[in-house]
């Protein structure tokens, strides 16, 4: 600064308010600073910065479930969207479950504005340091275990619920639910929606398959166990698409059934992978783009004022996009819209 303030013939503070968009400064003083900075090689110093200002701008980021497609998609766009405004994004990945406070620990060695957890179940004990180290939790996707906090979701119950109409309008009869992981409130939700409806709308109640978790291999050795299902069943729905596209692959290879012939799947998130060719889904969309924008918002308002009243953004579900895994049933009837 003082480098800077002695070339260019100004005072130390005006040079320093140049670097500060929100600061009252002439337009053609701040260009020609910046200008100058930039010939000279010096550029800002985040932590120095942080000193006087206790903002690090810093968005840490948490995640586990790298194996599953959607989050991928979902680090790439939301950190250009928090880039954007303003924010940098450092990501601390907790491959296993017992590895999140590990995780937590480092980003918050870093000072960050604030944590944003994606497919993590994070412990009270980690959250609560989170809080005490000035750095609020948003929880994307999936929500705190207690269901507070700071939450933006889909609303993955009215998902379920749209998917056993779906199914139950084209013809099903006979439903089946591939549940992920037990304790994640996605799958929870899915489940709870998927189910009751289906009683709802005077069918028996969708048995469960237990996969155990978000991923291919789960999915696969879900569908081997459809062998296992007493009784036929003609539509099944999937606690994502990663694990429909596994479970299908193993209804095929394993049973020898045919989707969509004996069996209609639907899945949930609408990743790229569930359009391509070899895949072609059934599933809801995620609305991605609104919980993403949510996300920042919160994001922004809490980096300003980090004692705001905790909120859950539930977001309603994208279309559900009907691709080849389903087929009306020759028993479809309109009496099915009779409860609804």
């Amino acid at each position: 600064m003082k480098d800077l303030a002695k070339d260019l013939g100004m005072s130390v503070s005006t040079v320093s308010r140049a670097f500060y968009p929100e600061a009252i400064v002439a337009e053609k003083t701040r260009e020609a600073v910046l200008k100058r900075a930039t010939e000279l090689g010096y550029r800002p110093n985040p932590f120095a910065q942080s000193l006087i200002t206790k903002k690090s701008q810093i968005v840490g980021m948490v995640v586990s479930d790298l194996t599953n497609p959607f989050y991928p998609e979902v680090m790439t766009r939301l950190t250009a969207k928090l880039q954007g405004a303003g924010m940098n994004v450092m990501l601390a990945a907790a491959n296993e479950p017992d590895k999140t406070d590990e995780a937590v620990d480092l980003l918050l060695s870093y000072q960050p504005d604030l944590v944003i957890v994606l497919a993590v179940t994070l412990s009270s004990h980690a959250q609560e340091k989170c809080e005490k180290a000035g750095a609020p939790c948003i929880f994307f996707n999936r929500l705190s275990a207690d269901g507070l906090g700071f939450g933006v979701s889909c609303d993955n119950e009215e998902g379920g619920r749209r998917v056993a109409d779906f199914l139950i309008d084209s013809g099903h009869r006979d439903l089946v639910y591939i549940s992920a992981f037990p304790g994640a409130s996605t799958n929870v939700e899915r489940q709870n929606g998927f189910c009751r409806r289906a009683v709802e709308r005077g069918l028996e109640e969708p048995r469960v398959i237990e996969a155990g978790y978000f991923t291919y291999e789960a999915g696969y050795s879900a569908g081997l166990r459809m062998a296992d299902v007493p009784g036929p069943a003609d539509g099944v729905f999937c606690a994502n698409d990663i694990v429909a596209i596994g479970f299908i692959e193993g209804v095929q290879e394993g049973l020898g059934l045919r989707v969509p012939e004996d069996l209609s799947v639907v899945g949930f998130d609408d990743i790229t992978m569930a359009g391509w060719p070899s895949h072609k889904l059934t599933t809801i969309a995620q609305p991605l783009q609104e919980m993403m924008k949510a996300t920042v918002q919160l994001s922004v308002e809490l980096a300003r004022e980090r004692h705001l009243e905790p909120r859950i953004n539930r977001i309603p579900p994208g279309e559900l996009v009907q691709r080849s895994t389903t087929m009306p049933r020759s028993h479809a009837k309109e009496d099915t819209h009779a409860e609804r």
